[in-house]
């Protein structure tokens, strides 16, 4: 049996922290996965930033209740669920991800959570496991799952090279050149069309 695993920030739904970045003004926010590989150096370079601006949770969510999907992504999303099973591993936080699963229909996410005191500020974050991506991917298939992965970071390439199949989805031009042996795929209707004859 098959799963599909797919990032979600730039997959399906735009980057958050892109989004809050432009709301705020702050350009030190635009950076995520694809600029920076350590997830862990990552977050904590954030969250000085939003320690420093005086900015919290609250201020995050408010943006992030107005992003939609990526045009497409849910009519995408809901044919592949009609062929196969399909889960969302992402390193976001549920604090931020449910409004967008609403739009998205509910889909299997596995994601982390933030460390949040009671003003509203971000103090840290609690991974669901290490490598979550490669670790959860690595789970499926000790439980007899074929695992067919996609996603556009440097975060993802851990999931994509341990699945049978793996595709880069509107990747960095950096990325796509290093990775050559991975398909890079710029529209819904081609990535359903390579996920259906990887299955």
């Amino acid at each position: 049996m098959n799963v599909v695993c797919l990032d979600l920030e730039g997959v399906l739904v735009p980057e958050i922290w892109i989004a809050f970045s432009e709301a705020t003004g702050i350009p030190e926010l635009r950076r995520t996965t694809r600029d920076e590989p350590d997830y862990d150096k990552l977050m904590k370079f954030r969250i000085n930033i939003l320690k420093e601006h005086g900015l919290g949770l609250k201020e995050i969510q408010e943006t992030i209740a107005t992003i939609d999907p990526l045009p497409g992504a849910k009519e995408f999303l809901d044919k592949l669920r009609e062929i196969t099973q399909v889960v969302i591993l992402s390193d976001t936080f549920d604090q931020f991800a449910m409004p967008l699963m609403k739009k998205l229909g509910w889909p299997t996410l596995f994601c982390n959570t933030l460390e949040v005191a009671d003003n509203g500020e971000i103090t840290g974050f609690k991974m669901r496991c290490d490598k979550s991506k490669l670790t959860t991917v690595k789970a499926l298939q000790s439980c007899g799952f074929d695992t067919i992965a996609a996603g556009d970071s440097f975060n993802d390439l851990g999931m994509i090279q341990a699945s049978k199949a793996g595709f880069l989805f509107r990747s960095t031009e950096a990325i796509k050149k290093e990775y050559p042996q991975y398909k890079a795929i710029e529209t819904y209707d081609e990535f359903l069309e390579a996920i259906t004859a990887a299955l």
